[in-house]
Formats: structure tokens, sequence, C-alpha cells
């Protein structure tokens, strides 16, 4: 039985170092976007793109303080993030529009990993887990909403 446990615990750590992979490359992703934005939604975009750099810059410590919660070590590289993450990074400078179409679908992926995270967790009995990948769950499905519209 400690052996079954010890292997769902496995799965909850490896689900929660690929959100924090996908949330900080999306979070490097976003940054950067913020910088370089362009064009007539360029005050909107640059706000909008702080706010969710700003909140992802948050996440990634508290998914970091969970993995080190269950014991341990959370993956702190860009070798590490880039072996882990399903969020790629940009080429190039792209226009506006096709920002937002990246970071919506880069949400989706993120979206997509903690709901991993929380199946994982809740299999595993780890409501602290669970609990937190509902909530990055609410925050990204919020924030593909969020960039959607300027698309409409």
């Amino acid at each position: 039985m400690a052996k079954a446990a010890k292997a769902n615990g496995n799965v909850v750590v490896e689900e929660l170092e690929r959100l924090l992979a996908d949330s900080y490359t999306l979070y490097l992703k976003t940054h950067n976007f913020h910088w370089n934005v362009t064009g007539p939604m360029f005050t909107a975009l640059h706000s909008l793109f702080m706010t969710q750099y700003s909140e992802l810059a948050l996440a990634v410590d508290e998914i970091a303080e969970r993995i080190r919660a269950l014991g341990a070590a959370a993956p702190g590289t860009y070798v590490d993030f880039a072996r882990l993450s399903a969020v790629k990074e940009a080429k190039g400078v792209p226009a506006a529009n096709q920002m937002i179409r990246q970071l919506t679908a880069d949400q989706g992926t993120v979206a997509k990993a903690a709901q991993r995270v929380v199946a994982a967790a809740q299999a595993s009995g780890d409501e602290a887990s669970a609990d937190l990948g509902i909530r990055r769950l609410q925050v990204h499905e919020k924030n593909a909403w969020m960039l959607r519209v300027h698309l409409e």
C-alpha cells in the first residue's frame, strides 16, 4: 500500500513539474510579447500581457513550493523547462493578432496541464495539489477568454 501511495505521489510531482514548466515558459513568452507588442491595440495588449505575466510570476513560485512540500526538488533551469514544457517559445516577433492567437492556445495548453494535476492529485488523495490545479485551471480558462475577445 505504501508503494502505491508513493507511486501516485510521484505522478502528482511529475504533473506538477510539467505545470511548472508550462507556466514558466508561458510567463517568459507573455513577458516577451509585453515588451514587443506594437500596433493599434498596443495599450490594451501591453497592459493585459503585464497582468497575465505578473500573475504567472506568482503562480510559478506556488507550484514550485508545492513540489518541494511533496519532498521533490523543483525543476528550475531553462533546460528542464524546455524538456518538460508543451508550451513553445515564439520565433521572432509576431504581429499582435498572432501573439494573441499563440497566447490563447498556450493558455489552453497550461489549462490541460492543470487538469492533469487535478486528476493525478485526486487519484492519490492529495487535496492540496488538486486545489492548486483547480485554481490554476480557472485562471488559465479566464486568461484564454480575455485574450480571445481581442480577436472578435
